[in-house]
């Protein structure tokens, strides 16, 4: 179990606060590492893998791509950073519970392999990360130098991640690319490329929960984008292709992955790894099919098919009368709920239970790093003494 000073120092030579991190995120970092076994690591690499593959089929994204927004049906050669396979471990191995397309923690949880005197791994890890930005870059611009990369979000100082930024902005001009965190309002159209203070922008690293960049204070860099005028990664295409909650339903059902032609032994690990999901709509010649949500709800987990972070998602048992019929009014997918693993979590001088998501963080298919997230509750909610994120490593 790590100390407490530990994490502090790794903080510091991070050039964080760490006073101010123990009062502003307490719950940011756990003190404990899970180990895991390997198979059920394995079996989450072999999970992932599988789901790029099928991504990547013509008629898997002729099919997602018809309720796509418009903005999602240019194509990329970017393939887009940091995708997050969110999965519980159970009996019979990983269950997939959602893919993100900004997945944020990949550098927290590198400062937290250093603060587990993981030295050699947080660098290979920091690495990775680099030649995943350049492999973006080139595979839009070719040979062209990358010089500046802006890390947007919505009023970034604010958001509870903001530390990390701080060390993408430093991990990037360690590495001889300039950096600046920033606002979309902070970026001004300059004919079809972008500025931030002056100096054009190369590539955006999107933090942004708008994944169609949608919103009006988002138009001018949905319009550069669209015009090829800087390379934005991840994109909205990446999102509607693996992220978008309504895949879930084509990928827990088998009719729809053979019609799609995804190959048997492709079609064999993802049946096995997402758990059945569902519309929340009225099927064929099924009139009571709200009467038939409402009996059946302690075996769903609700969720907003545009939905990000846990919000305005319930677990069917905890579910009221009143959220249920806003669940009607459209718009929600449901999925079979799989209980998360526990784990004996020591806080203070107390042991206690606590539910683990585990993230695979994944670059064309391929894991990068693997990181729990502990809680307690019905989400992970970075609000636990004793939760937050924290290293795996292998049994």
């Amino acid at each position: 179990m790590l100390e407490r000073r530990q994490l502090d120092a790794a903080l510091s030579a991070a050039g964080l606060d760490a006073t101010a991190m123990a009062e502003t995120h307490p719950a940011l970092f756990s003190l404990t590492a899970l180990a895991l076994p390997a198979a059920a690591l394995a079996a989450t690499r072999d999970l992932v893998a599988a789901l790029d593959a099928v991504a990547a089929l013509p008629a898997w994204q002729a099919r997602v791509l018809a309720w796509a927004p418009a903005i999602a049906q240019l194509p990329q050669a970017a393939q887009g950073v940091f995708f997050g396979y969110d999965v519980h471990l159970t009996v019979d191995g990983p269950k997939l519970i959602e893919i993100n397309t900004n997945a944020g923690g990949a550098l927290l949880n590198a400062l937290l392999l250093k603060a587990h005197g993981r030295q050699t791994e947080a660098a290979a890890l920091e690495a990775a990360i680099v030649a995943m930005f350049r492999a973006e870059w080139a595979a839009a611009r070719g040979d062209v130098p990358l010089t500046r990369i802006a890390i947007v979000d919505e009023q970034p100082a604010s958001q509870y991640l903001a530390p990390e930024f701080q060390l993408f902005k430093q991990l990037f001009e360690a590495h001889g690319i300039a950096a600046v965190v920033a606002d979309p309002a902070d970026l001004v159209r300059a004919g079809d490329g972008l500025c931030h203070a002056g100096q054009p922008v190369d590539l955006i690293y999107n933090r942004l929960t708008d994944f169609a960049l949608a919103a009006p204070a988002h138009a001018h860099l949905a319009a550069v984008y669209q015009a090829g005028g800087v390379v934005v990664t991840p994109h909205p295409r990446a999102h509607a292709l693996l992220a978008d909650k309504r895949n879930l339903m084509l990928l827990s059902d088998e009719s729809s992955l053979i019609e799609l032609g995804v190959p048997e032994n492709l079609r064999r690990i993802i049946l096995a790894g997402v758990p059945r999901t569902v519309a929340v709509e009225a099927g064929p010649d099924d009139p009571d099919w709200a009467e038939r949500f409402w009996a059946e709800r302690k075996r769903w987990f609700f969720k907003p098919a545009a939905g990000f972070g846990s919000r305005a998602t319930y677990r069917g048992d905890k579910l009221t009368k009143r959220v249920f019929e806003e669940i009607l009014q459209g718009g929600y997918i449901a999925q079979e709920i799989v209980p998360p693993s526990e784990h004996p979590v020591t806080v203070g001088a107390e042991t206690q239970s606590f539910k683990a998501d585990l993230r695979a963080y994944a670059y064309q298919g391929q894991v990068q790093l693997f990181a729990a997230r502990l809680y307690q509750g019905q989400t992970t909610n970075f609000r636990t003494p004793g939760g937050g994120f924290a290293p795996v490593f292998p049994a």
